[in-house]
């Protein structure tokens, strides 16, 4: 997989809170998802199947992350994107847990797992990426409304 270069195992978050803090701000399926790096089961998300026009902010801290404009229908269960809103906005982890090699993204701000990307699945994309997140890692808002 060609990933991108910034990636990296050590967090450098400028937004930090204890466990406790994300414990209590955060509902339980919120906290096992972004706090612990849970995924949610496929096409049971809120925002899988959405074409609501909008920014997706980090459901735990509030920045804006992608937008629908980058997203797209991959019928993967779980909300696609083919790039994030802005360089910067998330980070990449190597992921070798369950016994695949995958790039976990994170929330850049409050390094909140969000998903992973996956590269080279065909998908006619301007990217060939497809950022699978999990629709209770983000919250979408109106671009009005910001």
């Amino acid at each position: 997989m060609n990933t991108p270069e910034n990636i990296s195992n050590t967090p450098s978050v400028p937004l930090e809170k204890s466990d406790a803090q994300w414990r209590e701000e955060l509902t339980p399926e919120e906290y096992r998802v972004l706090r612990q790096a849970g995924t949610e089961r496929p096409y049971t998300g809120e925002y899988w199947d959405t074409h609501t026009e909008g920014v997706y902010q980090c459901r735990a801290c509030g920045s804006e992350l992608f937008t629908s404009k980058e997203k797209f229908d991959s019928h993967c269960g779980w909300p696609s994107f083919w790039a994030p809103l802005a360089e910067g906005t998330v980070r990449y982890l190597h992921d070798r847990t369950m016994g695949m090699d995958r790039v976990e993204v994170r929330c850049a701000t409050c390094d909140s797992h969000l998903g992973h990307v996956f590269e080279g699945e065909g998908y006619g994309t301007p990217t060939d990426q497809r950022f699978c997140i999990n629709s209770i890692s983000l919250r979408l808002v109106d671009p009005d409304d910001r």
